[in-house]
């Protein structure tokens, strides 16, 4: 009995102790969360107010706020209201004082003032764990269960999403595909696995939601651009007073909706795309064509752009330099009048153009570089002339070896002293410390003498052997940037190579600061009819693009270059609540039809937009050109419609799936799946009287199918093709094929002969009855002379069968 009674006062006590721990100090509300803190500034609630179910994750430390001081992290130790504001004590005698807002969509707050200022280096948002784990949007902030989301915004550039997992402010990545096969990736691929983890986190609990903000009162050293030394320099923007962010919670499917909301009350970037909010618009999800224009051949690209039925139009390279962006006056003579002679002809069409840019990528040709460097080029680090110096020196004294003797990203060796640049070959090996083998006035400046103790500053480079800007360049350039949008007209932009912004030494700070400098100077014009995709995204910044879109194709095949990064993408967009894009594919000489239906394709399954890239070479030579510019235009009308089933789009996901649209009338269509079937016919050596045929047998399982067929040569050339149906039927074709030529057949009364651009050299009769299959096993036998058999010549045999059609239809 009296075990018993223990017992249950021990029951009770847990339960008393239970609802003093939990007791809110203070409750806030918005349309759908109540959120509470206890009286030491802990999270104790995150609650649905409609299911009353609490989504906080009560096993891990949920702080509102926590400081970084010496080094080490400190949680609040309590927390008290004062005249309206949240006020937080911490260890050290720190204390934050904190203003909070309640509205309908989301609570806000925002660090006002601080006791014992200079001793954080930063202060973190939570991190503040969830037991949400459906869909973890790692870059939007928000984590989505079943019926609830719950989100984190940060309202100002310097509130990083985030926690500061690297003392660089970059974002790190995080495996969470351990439990999966990935083992037939290539290692690029299975890097583009990772979470790019930046306001919202994946656990084993759930999920977390973080920002953060750095004191930048010192200069620090890090590790950036793949340097173990990089300077991070003072930059005064108030330190962690203004820190802002915004909490909210609703039902699943209005997460985004309140982002919107949160977005147009805070200030924060809104686009719109023709009056709609670009992340709502089915316009930010557009295909379109990038064909390097000039102001002579401006009429012709419009002509190619309509014919695609695109929208867009697309400049890949227009600049004699980047950091002024003045044009190529090649092609643009009349310079950035000229340009905006093309935007304001091609609006005149119904086509938007845009330019391709490297952020603050600066070439060596910029006024920026020569004849007078800018003390403003971004840095590495610096030291000191230990002598003096004359301006025909190859060996140049310096204080320390440090920032200098970096190369694993060092691609120009270029220092600045006072107003010359000295290109370097390498570093002594011990003290006294030597620049070696230089070069003096470099880049066309000024030779000089330099005395003792002058600054020596190992300029930030890039790969693409360019420099890099500091701070206040990266905002005059993005200045600029927006000056040439705002004069031209021009309604797209790819901030490619954004991550350069990291020269500031601020890491995604440095990135945003770019970006918002580079909205926040356009017109409302431009901003109110814009595109903008960047090869990366950050949080802040997901405010400002309309999409990213990235996967090159110059690495391999049409479907091979980055098929799995592009497919893996979809998914990241999607969790993050961005349009899907497939990135770049490029049209060659010889690409054909049925490649670029295999992507268009893959554009339907994914909802997902493209560029189009193509040359005048591929344009002139490619045998095929109108018949994929009119895919194009028919598949993206389709697309754009919204008509296709989401079992039609599932099929699609499936790259190894095949499609074909085939127009029946005005805006009607067949859709038909392609079976595909595919083979090879080597040269071999044989035994006296064997065959010289190959035989293949497949299976075919549509009934009364007319099998369609291209033959190409690999290697070598060939001649006497004859084709064997069945054992039945025999095509023979009396001709000589050489490397890259084709035979194919698509339907009708006659095969076409292409050359190896896929332009039709001549025409062979078909009678279709002996290429229509019953369903069931079928055997292909194959044969032909090659002329040159010890090349082990081979050739290419792919079967095509459309399945049964599905009427499209989108006629008014």
């Amino acid at each position: 009995m009296i075990q018993r009674l223990s017992f249950s006062l021990l029951i009770l006590l847990l339960i008393f102790t239970s609802c003093v721990k939990e007791k809110a100090m203070l409750e806030l509300q918005t349309d759908q969360l109540t959120f509470s803190l206890d009286q030491k500034g802990n999270i104790i609630s995150l609650m649905d107010k409609k299911s009353q179910k609490n989504y906080l994750y009560k096993a891990a430390p949920s702080p509102l706020l926590q400081v970084k001081s010496g080094g080490d992290y400190l949680l609040p130790l309590a927390a008290k209201l004062e005249g309206g504001q949240l006020v937080l004590g911490f260890p050290k005698n720190i204390e934050l004082t904190l203003q909070y807002e309640e509205k309908a969509s989301h609570l806000t707050f925002e660090i006002t003032a601080a006791k014992g200022f200079e001793e954080i280096e930063l202060i973190a948002w939570g991190p503040i764990p969830t037991i949400i784990n459906k869909i973890i949007g790692e870059t939007v902030g928000v984590v989505r269960g079943e019926e609830f989301a719950i989100g984190i915004q940060a309202l100002n550039p310097k509130t990083l999403g985030g926690f500061p997992w690297l003392n660089n402010d970059t974002t790190p990545q995080f495996d969470i595909f351990e439990q999966e096969d990935y083992s037939d990736l290539s290692e690029e691929n299975k890097r583009e696995t990772l979470y790019r983890v930046e306001a919202a986190k994946p656990e084993d609990f759930g999920s977390t939601l973080q920002a953060y903000t750095r004191n930048r009162l010192k200069e620090r050293t890090v590790s950036n651009l793949n340097h173990d030394y990089f300077i991070s320099p003072i930059f005064e923007d108030g330190g962690i007073i203004g820190s802002k962010i915004a909490i909210f919670g609703s039902a699943v499917e209005e997460a985004l909706e309140h982002i919107g909301k949160i977005e147009v009350e805070e200030g924060l970037p809104h686009p719109q795309l023709n009056g709609l909010w670009a992340k709502l618009s089915k316009e930010a999800a557009s295909a379109y064509l990038i064909y390097d224009f000039t102001e002579a051949n401006i009429d012709q690209a419009i002509a190619y752009t309509l014919k695609a039925g695109l929208k867009y139009l697309y400049h890949s390279d227009p600049f004699k330099n980047w950091g002024h962006f003045e044009l190529k006056a090649s092609d643009f003579p009349n310079g950035w009048d000229g340009l905006k002679a093309c935007v304001e002809k091609a609006a005149q069409a119904g086509i938007h153009v845009g330019v391709h840019t490297l952020s603050n990528f600066i070439t060596t040709n910029d006024p920026y570089v020569t004849p007078v460097p800018d003390p403003r080029l971004g840095i590495v680090g610096y030291g000191f002339l230990e002598d003096a110096i004359d301006g025909e020196q190859k060996e140049i004294p310096i204080s320390t070896p440090e920032f200098f003797d970096q190369f694993k990203n060092n691609s120009l060796k270029t220092v600045m002293i006072g107003s010359e640049l000295i290109r370097y070959g390498s570093v002594s090996s011990e003290a006294p410390w030597k620049l070696l083998d230089c070069e003096r006035g470099a880049w066309d400046t000024q030779r000089s003498s330099h005395t003792v103790g002058t600054q020596v500053s190992k300029l930030a480079d890039h790969a693409y052997k360019v420099f890099l800007s500091n701070t206040e360049m990266s905002i005059e350039i993005a200045q600029t940037l927006a000056d040439l949008y705002n004069y031209a007209g021009l309604r797209q932009i790819s901030f490619d190579g954004l991550e350069g912004n990291r020269s500031t030494g601020m890491g995604n700070y440095g990135e945003i600061l770019f970006t918002t400098t580079w909205w926040k100077h356009l017109n409302e014009d431009i901003r109110s009819h814009l595109i903008t995709d960047a090869s990366r995204t950050t949080h802040y910044f997901w405010h400002i693009y309309s999409r990213m879109n990235w996967g090159e194709p110059w690495y391999a095949g049409f479907r091979e270059s980055q098929t799995e990064y592009r497919l893996k993408n979809q998914a990241y967009f999607q969790r993050n609540m961005m349009p899907g894009m497939l990135g770049w594919f490029s049209m060659r000489n010889n690409t054909p039809i049925e490649d670029i239906e295999w992507m268009l394709a893959r554009s339907a399954a994914f909802d997902a937009g493209y560029a189009f890239v193509v040359r005048d070479e591929a344009l002139q030579s490619n045998g095929q050109l109108e018949t994929i510019f009119q895919s194009i235009a028919d598949w993206e009308k389709v697309r754009m419609s919204g008509i296709l089933t989401e079992g039609q789009k599932e099929k699609m996901k499936d790259i190894n799936n095949e499609f074909q649209l085939i127009e029946t009338g005005k805006d009607q269509w067949n859709l038909h799946q392609v079976h595909v079937k595919r083979f090879e016919h080597q040269a071999k050596v044989l035994q006296p009287g064997e065959p010289l045929y190959t035989s293949f047998t497949f299976e075919n399982s549509v009934e009364d199918a007319l099998l369609h067929f291209i033959i190409t040569v690999e290697a070598s050339g060939i001649s006497a093709i004859e084709l064997e149906l069945n054992n039945r039927f025999s095509l023979q074709f009396p001709l000589r094929l050489n490397k890259g030529e084709s035979i194919r057949y698509s339907g009708g009364t006659t095969a076409q002969v292409l050359d190896q651009n896929l332009r039709q050299k001549a025409q062979i009769p078909i009678d279709p009855a002996l290429l229509t299959l019953k369903s069931g096993s079928q055997q292909l036998n194959i044969d032909c002379t090659f002329h040159d058999p010890e090349e082990l010549a081979k050739v290419k045999v792919e079967l095509r069968i459309l399945d049964k059609a599905e009427r499209i239809n989108i006629a008014n």
